[in-house]
């Protein structure tokens, strides 16, 4: 098997009037191409326009339902509301596989109105959600961002519709040297984390141990 990068693309959320701020999926394209191809398409926005007669493209669309502990829903870019979205291979294409699960909080799979309806609807999820298992096609997850993905879940809603506009100002892909300049940064972060704690391991240990007695009573 070919060990390919798996490819990864940003959204850029803002949530009603605040500075937008980036999430990163990483597509599990080695398990789901079609599925994954799509979705990075539709996030670089590089295939014209659609049938519907908009540009197939995630930019300016919005999350139109959050569910508190369950999941947040977007990528209907032609209507907004839910009833619509395209995919690039047309309207709708097929279940591609079901052999990723969702497991976690972080997910991203598509959303559908049953059996091969995937069009450019995905939601991404607040907890595991095994009962979605076998009927929805999951393509990614989240690997940076996260705390984005709680506060668009914690807004006020009705009907499940966010009562404050979740934007994607911006979206695209996430260019490979980008993936590893993020890497070591992150890496050199940590490494200077540690160093500037200024106190030793034993000191630093004891309070996050004290910390987390804390929020265990909670």
């Amino acid at each position: 098997a070919m060990s390919r990068r798996r490819p990864q693309c940003y959204f850029d959320i803002k949530i009603g009037s605040k500075r937008s701020q980036k999430v990163v999926f990483e597509l599990f394209a080695d398990v789901v191409p079609k599925t994954a191809k799509n979705f990075l398409h539709l996030c670089k926005g590089d295939k014209g326009v659609g049938a519907s007669g908009k540009q197939l493209h995630y930019k300016g669309s919005s999350f139109h339902r959050i569910i508190r502990n369950f999941m947040c829903q977007g990528g209907d870019f032609t209507m907004g509301d839910g009833r619509g979205g395209e995919s690039i291979f047309g309207e709708k294409f097929r279940d591609e596989n079901f052999k990723l699960m969702h497991t976690d909080a972080g997910m991203l799979s598509m959303a559908n109105a049953g059996p091969n309806t995937n069009g450019s609807q995905f939601f991404i999820t607040c907890r595991a959600t095994p009962h979605l298992n076998g009927k929805h096609v999951v393509f990614g997850r989240v690997i940076k961002g996260m705390d984005i993905v709680r506060a668009m879940e914690a807004l006020p809603t009705d009907r499940d519709k966010p009562l404050v506009p979740v934007l994607v100002e911006d979206c695209g892909e996430m260019p490979l040297e980008k993936i590893a300049e993020a890497t070591k940064s992150s890496l050199k972060r940590n490494r200077e984390d540690n160093e500037s704690d200024g106190e030793s391991d034993e000191e630093g240990s004891k309070k996050k141990k004290k910390k987390k007695k804390k929020k265990d009573k909670k």
